[in-house]
């Protein structure tokens, strides 16, 4: 039984730990996809809170909308989701689609 102690402890502080790394990689995925929402230009149609144009529509709450695996589609070519869409193709690498949806996706 003294063995099965420090694994008993051991367990419990490697899902901690491996819980903490997760949502330092979710925080760090969120402001990559924030990064990359300025960087592309995305505020000059669009807004997100006081941030940005009112052109398109205002993304603050898209993400209570619209899950991330459709932001997904949606990034990579929107016209093949809604073919009337006014927003334009995108260049984005694939870690940035992500990164973006995620973000987006996250806008409550």
């Amino acid at each position: 039984m003294k063995r099965a102690a420090p694994l008993a402890l051991a367990v419990p502080f490697m899902v901690v730990v491996g819980a903490g790394l997760v949502l330092a990689q979710g925080r760090a995925r969120l402001e990559q996809g924030g990064r990359v929402f300025m960087i592309s230009g995305c505020h000059g149609c669009h807004t997100v809170g006081k941030l940005g144009t009112p052109i398109g529509p205002d993304l603050s709450h898209l993400g209570s909308k619209y899950p991330s695996d459709y932001l997904e589609r949606w990034l990579r070519d929107p016209l093949a989701v809604r073919p009337n869409a006014h927003m334009p193709q995108l260049e984005l690498a694939e870690d940035q689609v992500l990164a973006l949806a995620a973000y987006l996706s996250s806008l409550r």
